[in-house]
């Protein structure tokens, strides 16, 4: 969200909150917040997160611990509903499929943000987990190790 006249900036994070909440997209501790504070940043470059253990002409000078980003999501009456008729029909359930996809950017820039925090311009040993706390409810982790990386100069 840009920060043009106070007004604006709350007037577009109401509407940015109320749709993510009707949808049943809004994430604990998500983005939503980090853009209302102005936390979000960018300094991890993505191509230095992976999944992976090294990089190829860099080595890992620090590891500097364990980061996470946690997204709890349910699906809104309006949204299961929905889903439900898209299962009478077969094939992919679009709303479901969105709904995950959106938990996983979310719990990803929550890791990244989280690597940012410790001074980490890397990120390895990426993963995800997935957990239904409750019917309806699901957990989505992502997890990796924060390390500051130099270019090796062998």
């Amino acid at each position: 969200l840009e920060k043009r006249g106070r007004g604006d900036f709350q007037a577009e994070w109401a509407v940015k909150y109320v749709a993510d909440f009707w949808d049943g997209t809004l994430g604990v501790g998500g983005t939503i917040q980090a853009q209302l504070t102005g936390r979000l940043n960018m300094s991890i470059d993505p191509k230095f997160v992976s999944t992976g253990f090294e990089f190829p002409g860099y080595r890992i000078a620090k590891t500097l611990g364990v980061v996470r980003g946690i997204v709890v999501r349910s699906r809104s009456i309006i949204g299961t509903v929905g889903a439900s008729l898209q299962t009478l029909l077969g094939g992919n359930i679009t709303l479901y499929t969105e709904m995950c996809e959106h938990a996983r950017a979310d719990a990803h820039q929550l890791m990244i943000e989280h690597a940012a925090q410790l001074a980490a311009n890397a990120i390895i040993g990426v993963r995800y987990d997935a957990n239904e706390i409750t019917a309806g409810v699901t957990e989505v982790l992502a997890y990796g190790t924060a390390v500051h990386i130099e270019i090796s100069r062998s």
